[in-house]
């Protein structure tokens, strides 16, 4: 989440006081996207706080919980699935194919090459395995690096080329995931015998991982918990890249496509950009809500969750994911309030406050901090995101006041062009 999160705080040509050479140093941002990037970083706080605060497993299913599930748990699951799961990762997307167009057209325009945006893309990958091994599993960093520099071989397609071949593609990828996980779930469906022997042996890994993190936070050291990460899920960091390659790469490329359209600056007029925004994102619910209270109906089984969260989901938050991005334009161009420049100001940070927030929730949940992994219920780990979205808000309007980027965001600059950019405003 970091190249689509930082693509538009992008260098713009700025005349040297002292040679007069042309510099990245000016910045011309276009606040539509920071705006969404802000209600996206903390979306996705709502959207990981499971995968943080319980075992993996219950990620996508109430069942994985290690605290006792009550009867409201079901719903506020449903809840979840339709209104956060999948939307925000989505959006962050969408953003990412955005900023590697808008990169790009700023850097042929300062006449700097292609290899910037792949020297960009390789700084992010190293972001991305720091983040994964030593904060969090949860990481998208490295599968954004590396659809990233895919993406780039399509820049030169047209819009509607590049809006073709993204829908095409993930399409594709939703009905080859539907297909493999609804046999899963077909041979444990309501009146089956067992699970699969397939999905019984992925349960009971997770299963035993999900113990064996519960252990090193009760009782185990931070060293403890990298050394679990490294030696238990380091093949799952290419793996999990592998499973994301069909939606991601596509959402990608339709973002490249809605940034060429002219979604985020104004470009589309703007109650027709309104209207098919809404009417997205209510089919699209709908859609979800009624595949979520299947589920429901279904008992929430393990099998049926899983089916659920990674096949036909996919189709039902499309709508959702391309008609919130083009809500959030409209309302990221007409921003008033103070809680609406702190939105900015925490969408221009967002890079810094991914990692951030990684980072905070390790001290709240793992070792050497409060320990408090696999302790507290859903509700319980809705009110750690209330405190984590206040934190982005507070401190991001905070430190842009102060300095000209947000921390990583100023590190990985530094990384993408070798030198050293002023940090402090002065």
């Amino acid at each position: 989440m970091a190249d689509d999160i930082s693509a538009a705080d992008i260098p713009l040509p700025a005349s040297d006081t002292a040679s007069g050479a042309q510099q990245p140093g000016a910045y011309s941002r276009l606040e539509s996207l920071d705006f969404t990037r802000g209600v996206a970083v903390m979306g996705i706080l709502a959207a990981n706080i499971v995968g943080f605060g319980q075992p993996f497993l219950a990620y996508t299913w109430p069942g994985g919980f290690a605290t006792p599930l009550h009867a409201y748990d079901n719903w506020l699951w449903l809840v979840q699935f339709v209104l956060i799961d999948g939307k925000m990762r989505g959006l962050f997307t969408l953003l990412f194919g955005a900023g590697l167009v808008l990169f790009m057209d700023r850097a042929e325009r300062r006449g700097d090459s292609g290899w910037r945006q792949v020297r960009r893309l390789a700084g992010l990958m190293l972001f991305g395995l720091a983040h994964y091994f030593l904060l969090w599993r949860g990481d998208i960093l490295t599968a954004y690096a590396a659809c990233g520099i895919v993406a780039l071989l399509f820049l030169r397609l047209r819009a509607e080329a590049l809006l073709a071949v993204g829908l095409i593609g993930y399409s594709a990828g939703a009905l080859v995931y539907s297909a493999q996980f609804g046999a899963l779930w077909a041979d444990w469906a309501p009146g089956g015998i067992s699970l699969s022997a397939e999905l019984e042996e992925l349960l009971a890994q997770e299963r035993a991982d999900g113990a064996a993190e519960m252990l090193i936070a009760r009782n185990g050291s931070y060293f403890e918990y990298v050394e679990h990460a490294v030696h238990a899920h380091a093949s799952e960091w290419l793996l999990a890249i592998v499973q994301v390659w069909l939606e991601t790469l596509p959402l990608m490329l339709i973002g490249m496509a809605l940034y060429r359209f002219g979604l985020f600056d104004g470009s589309v007029e703007r109650r027709t950009q309104l209207r098919w925004g809404w009417i997205g994102v209510a089919t699209g619910s709908l859609a979800t809500a009624a595949l979520g209270l299947w589920v429901v109906r279904d008992g929430l089984s393990y099998s049926g969750s899983l089916f659920a969260f990674l096949g036909p989901s996919a189709f039902t938050r499309l709508p959702v994911v391309v008609g919130l991005a083009a809500l959030l334009a409209v309302a990221g161009q007409h921003v008033h309030g103070r809680l609406g420049r702190r939105t900015i100001a925490a969408g221009r940070m967002a890079f810094s406050n991914y990692i951030g927030t990684s980072l905070a929730m390790l001290f709240v949940f793992q070792p050497p901090g409060l320990r408090l992994f696999g302790q507290l219920n859903r509700v319980e780990l809705y009110v750690v995101v209330l405190f984590g979205c206040g934190a982005m808000l507070a401190w991001s309007k905070w430190w842009l006041a102060r300095f000209n980027y947000g921390p990583l965001e100023w590190v990985w600059r530094c990384m993408t062009y070798g030198r050293r950019f002023p940090l402090k405003r002065h």
